[in-house]
C-alpha cells in the first residue's frame, strides 16, 4: 500500500503542524479486562449450556425435537443480527452500546434461569442471542480504538484471542461444574455477576467518541443482510436433524444464499451501506475472515464430537467431561499471549495463521486414531494440545488483521463481519460434520450388525459393542473432514494474507497510517 501523503496537513490547512496525537488512557489495561470479560460471557455461552441440557429438558419436558431450540434459539439471533449490531455501534456509539448490551444481556440470562417452562426458555435465549450481537462487535471495536499503539495492541489481542479461541472450551468446563454440583439455571445466572462486573468497569474506565455525523440506517441492507444470515444459519441448524436434502433445509440455504447475494449487490449501490464494500474487497481482510470461518468450523465440530465421545463412549461426567478440555483452554490461553502476541509486531501474520493452522489439523488428524477403550492420555491430551497452539497461533493475527486500517467510523461494522464469520463457521461445522459423522455412524453400525447376526444371536453386549464402534468411527470421518478444512484454512490463509508486520504506532483515528502499518 502505497504511504500517506508527505505533507502534514494539520487543522488550519497544508504545511502545518500536524495535531497533536491524543494521549492514551491510563486505565486502558482495566478497561481490557472489561473488554475481556464481555467477550468470555458471550462466547461461553454459546457452550454453557450445552452439557446442561439434558437436565433443562428433563425439568421442563422439553421433547427431543424441541431441544435444540436451547442452542438454536441462541445462535440465530447472535449470528443473525451481528452486522445491525456492528452498524448500531458505528452510529450511536460503542460505549453505549456495550452498556446496553450488557444490562440485556443479564436480564435475559435471568428470564432463562427462573424460566418454567420450555417456550420461555427458547425466548430467553434468544434475547441473549440479540444482545450479544450488540456486544460483541461493540467490545471488539472499543478494543481496535483503545490500543493504537502497535506493541500494546498486540499484547491485547494476545487476550481477547485467547478468550475467543478457548471461550468455548471454558463453557463446557464451567457447564459441567456448574450442572454438577448446582443445577442447570446457573448456567445461566452465572452471567448476572458477570455482566453486572463488566457494567460497572465499564462506566467508569470505557471512552468512546460519539459520532459527529450519522447516516441513515440502511434498512433494505439491513433487511437483505440480516435475513440471508438468520435463514443460513438456521438451514444448518435444521441441517443437523433433518439431513441436508431435505427440502426445508435446501430452500432455508438456497434462500439464504439468494438474499445475501441481492445484499453484496445492495451495497455497491446504497447511499449509506451496512457493509461498505472496500471493507470486504481488501485482500487481507478478505483472508482473515475466511481464515476465521474455515478454523471454527473444524473446532466447532471437534467440540460436539469430542464431549460425546467423553461421556457417551467412555462415561465420563459432566464435570470430568469439561475438565478434560483444560489442556486444549491452556494451549490456547498460552499460546495467544506468550507467542501470538510477542511475534505479532516482528513477522507477517500468515507466518502465525498458516503454522497455526497447520498444527491444528495434525491435532485434528491424531483423534481420527480414538478408540473405543479409555485413551485420554495417549490419543485426546496430545490432539487437544496440538490444536490448543494451533489456534492460539491462529486465532489472534486474524483478528489483529480483520480490523487493522479500519477508520474508526467502521470499526463496529468490521468488528461485527469478524464475529459473523465465527458464528455462521460455528453453524456450518456443527451442522456439516455431525451430518457426515452420523450418517457414517449408521451405514457401519448396520453393516456390522448384519455381519454379527450372520455369526450368531445378537445380544446385548454385542448390540452395544457394534454400536460404539459404530459410532467413533463417524468420528474419525467426521473429524477427518474436520483436519481436511483445517488445511483449507492454512492455504487461504497463506494465499490471501499478505499483510507485513507493524514496525510503528498508529494514531487513533488515522487510518490511513493505521493501514500503512499493516500492509
Amino acid at each position: 500500500m502505497s504511504s500517506s501523503p508527505t505533507s502534514p496537513r494539520g487543522p488550519d490547512g497544508p504545511g502545518s503542524a500536524p495535531a497533536p496525537a491524543e494521549p492514551p488512557d491510563s486505565r486502558r489495561w482495566w478497561g481490557l479486562v472489561v473488554i475481556a470479560l464481555a467477550q468470555l460471557m458471550v462466547v461461553l455461552d454459546a457452550t454453557v449450556v450445552n452439557i446442561a441440557l439434558p437436565s433443562a429438558q428433563r425439568d421442563l419436558h422439553m421433547s427431543d425435537g424441541d431441544r435444540q431450540w436451547v442452542i438454536t434459539a441462541y445462535t440465530l439471533a447472535f449470528g443473525g443480527l451481528l452486522l445491525l449490531g456492528g452498524k448500531v455501534a458505528d452510529l450511536v456509539g460503542r460505549k453505549r452500546t456495550f452498556t446496553v448490551g450488557l444490562v440485556g444481556f443479564a436480564a435475559a440470562s435471568a428470564l432463562g434461569g427462573a424460566a418454567h417452562t420450555s417456550t420461555l426458555l427458547f425466548c430467553a435465549r434468544a434475547l441473549q442471542g440479540v444482545f450479544a450481537a450488540v456486544l460483541a462487535p461493540s467490545a471488539l471495536s472499543l478494543l481496535t480504538t483503545t490500543f493504537t499503539d502497535v506493541k500494546e495492541r498486540s499484547k491485547a489481542f494476545g487476550i481477547y484471542g485467547a478468550i475467543a479461541g478457548g471461550g468455548s472450551a471454558i463453557g463446557l468446563i464451567a457447564g459441567g461444574l456448574l450442572t454438577e454440583y448446582l443445577n442447570w439455571r446457573w448456567c445461566l445466572y452465572v452471567n448476572i455477576p458477570i455482566a453486572l462486573g463488566a457494567l460497572a468497569g465499564a462506566l467508569l474506565l470505557l471512552h468512546d467518541h460519539r459520532p459527529t455525523h450519522r447516516p441513515r440506517l440502511d434498512i433494505p441492507g439491513v433487511l437483505l443482510g440480516c435475513g440471508g444470515l438468520v435463514a443460513v444459519v438456521y438451514g444448518c441448524s435444521k441441517a443437523e436433524p433433518l439431513g441436508w436434502a431435505d427440502p426445508l433445509v435446501l430452500a432455508l440455504l438456497a434462500g439464504g444464499v439468494a438474499l445475501l447475494a441481492a445484499f453484496t449487490w445492495w451495497q455497491t449501490r446504497a447511499p449509506s451501506p451496512l457493509l461498505p464494500p472496500h471493507i470486504i474487497r481488501d485482500r487481507n481482510r478478505g483472508g482473515a475472515f475466511l481464515t476465521m470461518g474455515l478454523a471454527v468450523i473444524a473446532m466447532f465440530g471437534m467440540f460436539l464430537f469430542m464431549t460425546y465421545y467423553l461421556q457417551v463412549v467412555l462415561g465420563y461426567s459432566p464435570v470430568r467431561t469439561g475438565m478434560a478440555f483444560l489442556p486444549l483452554t491452556a494451549a490456547i490461553v498460552l499460546t495467544s499471549t506468550q507467542i501470538s502476541a510477542r511475534l505479532m509486531t516482528h513477522v507477517p501474520p500468515r507466518t502465525l495463521m498458516v503454522p497455526g493452522a497447520l498444527l491444528a489439523a495434525v491435532g485434528l488428524f491424531l483423534l481420527t486414531f480414538l478408540t473405543v477403550e479409555p485413551a485420554y492420555v495417549s490419543h485426546v491430551l496430545p490432539a487437544e494440545i496440538l490444536v490448543g497452539i494451533g489456534m492460539g497461533l491462529t486465532f489472534m493475527p486474524v483478528m489483529a488483521t480483520a480490523t487493522a486500517g479500519v477508520a474508526p467510523a467502521e470499526s463496529g461494522v468490521t468488528s461485527a463481519t469478524v464475529n459473523t464469520a465465527q458464528q455462521v463457521g460455528g453453524s456450518v461445522g456443527t451442522a456439516l460434520l455431525n451430518t457426515i459423522a452420523t450418517t457414517t455412524s449408521a451405514t457401519y453400525i448396520a453393516a456390522h450388525l448384519e455381519s454379527a447376526a450372520a455369526e450368531g444371536p445378537l445380544t446385548p453386549a454385542v448390540r452395544d459393542a457394534v454400536t460404539k464402534e459404530g459410532v467413533v468411527h463417524g468420528f474419525h470421518v467426521a473429524i477427518g473432514w474436520g483436519a481436511g478444512i483445517m488445511l483449507l484454512a492454512a492455504v487461504v490463509s497463506g494465499l490471501l494474507v499478505t499483510a507485513r508486520a507493524p514496525k510503528h504506532s498508529t494514531p487513533a483515528g488515522d487510518p490511513a497510517q493505521a493501514a500503512d502499518a499493516i500492509a
